[in-house]
């Protein structure tokens, strides 16, 4: 059973009982971070979202329903207060969980329902290379996402191929993404190349020093469609069986000469930096 199909089965069987990010994790043998990003990569959601959007799903079902009270519903659902439950519930639905009780109704609402288990990745990642990763400097455009939001990355390169080969001390044409901050919800993400310094770096790009590091390189030939499905099955598949370790730093998508921007041929490389 692959990672994610573990943590799927684990959280939808254990909805009622006390779940944390930490102990999801230990559930099902991973560390915190990796089940962040192989969970949000997969499925476009972090795993406490998820989690969240389930209880209050449910909690939307009960009042529908016509429970009798809100606070056994926002018990029920892991809140300690009325109040607390309510900001939630508006959050994620727009509307009041007594407004759903007095509707009896469920048809506006957008409700998350479980994730059905995966079949493997339909990406074949080619066994990798391992590399020292030397120091660079990235000029690029920054924008942060969630896993929720980070189908927009595409119109955040749109945004900067106008920029490629005329960066100021723009060091061959080898374009970068680069993963920055990870977090248990997102991160940020920059769409860059290597300058020789910042020194005459126009101020509408921003400046991202990469530091020495060991990488699991891997050289995928497939469409830009398939990196997403390529980075899932990193995290989900080869690193739990790989017996290596992800580091928290930055992460690195490497677009070279043969890289076509335009028809998304060409293939690309994925670094994932790895603890010595």
């Amino acid at each position: 059973m692959t990672l994610i199909n573990r943590t799927l089965w684990y959280i939808n069987s254990h909805t009622a009982a006390e779940l944390t990010l930490e102990g999801i994790a230990n559930a099902v043998g991973v560390s915190r971070h990796h089940l962040a990003h192989a969970f949000g990569e997969a499925t476009g959601h972090s795993v406490m979202a998820y989690v969240r959007a389930l209880r209050l799903g449910q909690a939307a079902r009960d009042l529908a329903d016509g429970a009798p009270g809100i606070l056994p519903v926002a018990l029920a659902a892991g809140y300690g207060s009325h109040e607390a439950f309510t900001r939630a519930f508006r959050d994620q639905f727009g509307v009041t969980p007594e407004g759903v009780r007095e509707q009896r109704q469920l048809a506006t609402l957008n409700l998350v329902e479980p994730l059905k288990m995966t079949s493997p990745s339909p990406v074949t990642l080619l066994p990798p290379r391992f590399e020292a990763g030397r120091p660079m400097q990235i000029g690029g455009l920054t924008a942060s996402y969630t896993f929720e939001t980070m189908g927009a990355l595409p119109a955040q390169w749109e945004k900067f191929i106008p920029h490629l080969g005329h960066v100021p001390g723009q060091i061959g044409r080898v374009a970068y993404g680069v993963v920055l901050k990870a977090s248990d919800t997102g991160f940020d993400y920059v769409c860059g190349v290597e300058v020789k310094d910042f020194d005459r770096l126009p101020s509408d790009l921003d400046r991202v020093r990469i530091p020495a590091q060991k990488y699991a390189v891997f050289a995928q030939p497939d469409h830009i469609s398939k990196i997403r499905g390529a980075w899932s099955a990193i995290w989900g598949e080869w690193l739990p069986s790989s017996g290596h370790e992800a580091a928290d730093g930055p992460r690195l998508e490497r677009y070279g000469e043969t890289f076509n921007g335009e028809t998304g041929e060409g293939g690309y490389e994925i670094w994932l930096p790895l603890k010595a």
